[in-house]
């Protein structure tokens, strides 16, 4: 399938179109092609799928250097790099290397989440340097900006909120993180219930405590239209936020929590109904027990929408590790239907990530995004695993490495103590694979 006969996208009257209101129409759109090549899928499966809502493409019109990639039913689990600065920390060319990091290990999404510094400039930067789609949190720049120029972030105009998200969407962010379901009614249930840790999520603490301070309802709920009047005209994806997600096993799947979900579950449909594309944000931290249950009520809840999870961690006590607990949690979500998984650093809880944690965050989560692709059938999954057996069963360490989710290591690691012959330092002259061949080609041959 060439993506050229998909270069018809979007004149005349078609041209401030959304993917699903092209799907509508039947207009095959460039970045439906180009998702439907890159995942061996037939373009129909594309198409109806956004229709269904089932799938999203992260397409603002304004990312020009855009190279689209699909999330949603069907498709290759994705894996997302959180990037950014922070107030102790911030410097555009670190932040650059850690794209250029994330994308060659093989992320498939970036978000910036920088809070400090020209924060419109790094944003700039960082779209202008990706060819995957491009995330931000918009509520971060406008309660930055509320505390620089009205002294709190409580003091913040519902105006200020959507002029961020506007700027952003100008800018050509892909996806947005939007907290629409941290409502009264959700935040009355966490006030009712109580938790270990409260609020973990940055953006829904800003907008709790802009509620609370108001006494007003959450803006991005209130004014829901308006956030889809944006999304409609530059198409970028609603990523409906949890602000409410448990950021401890004590607080997971409780009232607020579900609460959170159910609103999204309804926003979803608003979105579909408009024809801006949509998915939801999951938790964060999450017993083993309770992952598929929490992936099979999002599904429920929200017809199909994709799945876009955090980890999630499965124990509190990774810290160091916790690229290694995120990803035990998000291979079982994605084998239970979760669609994209957040990386975790090994930094995570501990300080702002360097360019080798985000290589680790990176790698980890491929893994799990993997492991769970062979267990849901997505195509070339299973071949995969099988081509790299297939080398190991030869001795061909060069096909190994080359095969492996990071060749570099792979080889280091092999050469790490030198050996004679084809087997590696493991079990030397006593390797199995090298005995069994010997005398079961003998065998073969005499038979």
């Amino acid at each position: 399938m060439s993506c050229a006969r998909f270069r018809l996208r979007c004149f005349d009257g078609f041209s401030m179109m959304t993917q699903p209101q092209l799907a509508r129409k039947g207009v095959l759109s460039p970045q439906m092609g180009s998702v439907a090549e890159e995942e061996g899928v037939e373009i129909d499966v594309v198409v109806q799928r956004l229709i269904s809502g089932e799938i999203v493409i992260p397409a603002n019109v304004n990312h020009t250097n855009l190279s689209p990639c699909g999330i949603g039913a069907g498709l290759r689990t994705k894996v997302n790099a959180n990037i950014g600065t922070s107030s102790d920390f911030c410097d555009l060319d670190t932040e650059l290397t850690k794209l250029r990091t994330a994308l060659h290990f093989g992320a498939d999404t970036v978000m910036d989440l920088s809070t400090a510094g020209d924060i419109p400039g790094i944003r700039g930067a960082i779209l202008g340097a990706s060819t995957a789609p491009v995330g931000t949190v918009p509520i971060y720049e406008a309660g930055i900006e509320a505390i620089e120029t009205h002294g709190a972030i409580v003091n913040m105009t519902v105006d200020d909120i959507f002029s961020a998200i506007h700027e952003h969407a100008k800018d050509g962010v892909d996806f947005m993180t939007v907290h629409c379901g941290v409502t009264q009614a959700s935040v009355a249930r966490l006030k009712k219930h109580g938790r270990v840790t409260d609020i973990v999520s940055r953006g829904g603490a800003f907008l709790i405590a802009w509620m609370l301070h108001n006494d007003s309802e959450n803006p991005l709920y209130e004014y829901f239209d308006r956030l889809l009047e944006l999304a409609l005209q530059y198409d970028f994806v609603l990523s409906l936020g949890d602000g409410l997600r448990p950021g401890c096993l004590a607080d997971a799947t409780d009232p607020a929590q579900i609460e959170e979900l159910i609103i999204l579950g309804e926003l979803v449909q608003r979105s579909r109904e408009v024809g801006v594309q949509a998915m939801i944000e999951g938790p964060g931290h999450l017993p083993l027990d309770q992952i598929a249950a929490n992936v099979e009520l999002e599904k429920s809840l929200s017809r199909g929408a994709p799945f876009y999870v955090l980890g999630p961690l499965v124990t509190d006590v990774g810290a160091g590790h916790d690229h290694i607990t995120a990803a035990i949690g998000g291979a079982i979500a994605a084998a239970a239907g979760a669609d994209f998984l957040c990386y975790v650093t090994p930094t995570e809880h501990l300080s702002l990530p360097n360019a080798d944690d985000v290589k680790e965050g990176v790698i980890a989560s491929r893994i799990a995004a993997h492991a769970a692709d062979v267990v849901k059938g997505v195509k070339g999954a299973s071949e995969w695993d099988e081509q790299m057996s297939r080398a190991r069963k030869a001795l061909d360490w060069k096909t190994q490495a080359k095969l492996s989710l990071d060749p570099e290591i792979s080889r280091r690691l092999h050469s790490k103590i030198p050996v004679d012959g084809a087997t590696c330092s493991m079990c030397g002259k006593y390797c199995a694979m090298a005995i069994v061949e010997e005398y079961l080609g003998v065998s073969a041959r005499n038979c």
